[in-house]
């Protein structure tokens, strides 16, 4: 199993939107980064669990756990010529653009950005970094086991 780390802007996805689904399932859609995507589409598995974090927000951090379902499969909104994320050069038999779907695990308490900074633990963490603007990273399982140890206090 791996460990990851998801981004949602909670005007597009929130914890709370993803909560009232009737599965509590939802593809992670718009993904536009060629860095990210190879993350989905050729490292995450059926089961992986991720950190679900708001970004571009006011208060931007953790704020649940999802868990991967399935299979990495073909972003339809890539297709669809009304959605912001539509690509023209992407066919459905060539598609550029690769996503899973993810099931939430619980809603957690909420983590910012600004305590995770302060434990040394976390200090190699991708999102914590300057300049990190990736919207899904990878999480190491020393990492995982650290703030799964916060969301439990």
């Amino acid at each position: 199993m791996k460990y990851w780390l998801m981004k949602s802007e909670p005007s597009d996805v929130s914890i709370d939107y993803l909560s009232q689904l009737p599965k509590q399932t939802i593809e992670w859609y718009g993904v536009r980064n060629y860095q990210a995507r190879n993350f989905m589409r050729d490292l995450m598995n059926d089961g992986d669990l991720a950190i679900f974090w708001h970004s571009s927000c006011r208060e931007p951090g953790v704020y649940g756990i999802v868990k991967v379902e399935g299979a990495v499969h073909p972003d339809s909104y890539q297709f669809d010529p009304g959605s912001k994320y539509y690509d023209a050069s992407s066919t459905t038999t060539n598609p550029r653009w690769w996503c899973v779907d993810v099931k939430l695990v619980k809603k957690t308490k909420y983590i910012s950005i600004t305590e995770l900074r302060k434990y040394q633990e976390l200090s190699e963490m991708q999102v914590l970094k300057k300049g990190n603007r990736l919207s899904i990273t990878p999480v190491t399982k020393t990492e995982w086991e650290f703030i799964s140890n916060l969301l439990q206090n």
